[in-house]
């Protein structure tokens, strides 16, 4: 039996509690916050539970295996770090730290101790994402073109990181998963709306080596709140929209044809294709769920999952690249280590 401890108990720790704690081989022994009446919370949910206010004394209990730090994102590599030193295999909240420099030290620490590092990149475990993935890799769509994702709300704002670092890691961590190309330049433009707090609208894109180009808009100041994705391809085109109900995914038989012309060869003609609609059956397993049952068994049988540390790299990466753009006003950046 894994013994979990959770690291902050705010927005996303309470749901990382619930879900380890109805995980298989693991039990939640610890939760750590230094709000009172958030332990008095989850103490009065689970009373089976200790609680601390401060995480050294949580990372020094000898009954705790791993941890799972939800914690402000500016926190991330110093708790992280802590926990890793203290022998604690480690699932820390999205995005994994504030500098691929500081992610690189995360997963030399925890190379060198043998220990699990996990990225809470929870949408690459919804069974949309999955499905999506299995669409791409039995080449369904044929040959992919773009990937096209408006991710916008009204709201929540953060102070220590832009609505990039937000909200467009997870299109970078989906894309990331989706795609074994990867990019290697991104050009963000951004803008904030609130004298001193960080940019609230971006836009990204990013190019590939190949032709496949991504495009991405996030926001906080939306009057409605969106979750759609388009992916085209050569053969079909797939629209995954993560509000609607029940046809969450839906792949389009429609598309483009191109032939030369009889006068002249070197000319393309193109066609038209529209054919059915189909929505494939999805699961109704929670994602984080399945994240947590994962983390577990990663830790038990010395498992690396798809969502390390390197993974979180990779998004960071992007994130550095697509914050220095936007201090050039779009100008093409490339993205280091590609």
């Amino acid at each position: 039996m894994i013994g979990i401890g959770v690291i902050g108990y705010g927005y996303w720790g309470p749901n990382l509690v619930r879900n380890f704690a109805e995980a298989k081989d693991a039990r939640v022994v610890a939760v750590c916050d230094r709000r009172p009446q958030r332990l008095a919370l989850a103490q009065s949910r689970y009373p089976a539970i200790r609680t601390y206010t401060d995480e050294k004394e949580l990372l020094a209990a000898p009954d705790i295996d791993a941890v799972a730090i939800a914690t402000p994102v500016h926190t991330h590599f110093d708790v992280a770090m802590a926990a890793l030193q203290a022998g604690k295999h480690v699932l820390v909240e999205k995005p994994m730290a504030v500098s691929a420099e500081q992610a690189q030290r995360m997963i030399d620490e925890a190379e060198k101790r043998k220990l699990q590092l996990m990225v809470d990149h929870t949408f690459i475990y919804t069974p949309a994402v999955r499905k999506i993935k299995q669409i791409i890799t039995d080449g369904e769509l044929g040959d992919i073109y773009y990937y096209d994702s408006t991710r916008v709300n009204l709201g929540l704002f953060q102070h220590d990181v832009n609505v990039v670092w937000d909200l467009a890691v997870h299109d970078l961590s989906i894309l990331d998963f989706l795609l074994a190309d990867k990019p290697v330049a991104v050009s963000a433009t951004g803008m904030s709306h609130v004298p001193g707090e960080p940019e609230n609208v971006a836009y990204i894109t990013l190019f590939f080596a190949t032709n496949v180009v991504a495009h991405i808009n996030v926001n906080w100041l939306s009057p409605v709140k969106v979750r759609q994705t388009m992916i085209g391809g050569s053969w079909r085109m797939l629209v995954y929209d993560d509000i609607e109900p029940s046809e969450k995914v839906r792949i389009y038989d429609r598309g483009i044809n191109l032939k030369p012309s009889q006068e002249d060869v070197y000319r393309l003609l193109v066609s038209y294709r529209s054919g059915d609609m189909r929505a494939p059956h999805l699961e109704t397993t929670e994602a984080l769920r399945m994240e947590a049952d994962e983390f577990v068994r990663c830790v038990r049988d010395n498992h690396k999952p798809f969502n390390d540390g390197h993974a979180g790299l990779r998004v960071v990466r992007i994130l550095e690249a697509a914050a220095e753009s936007m201090k050039l006003r779009g100008a093409a950046v490339q993205i280091a280590g590609v």
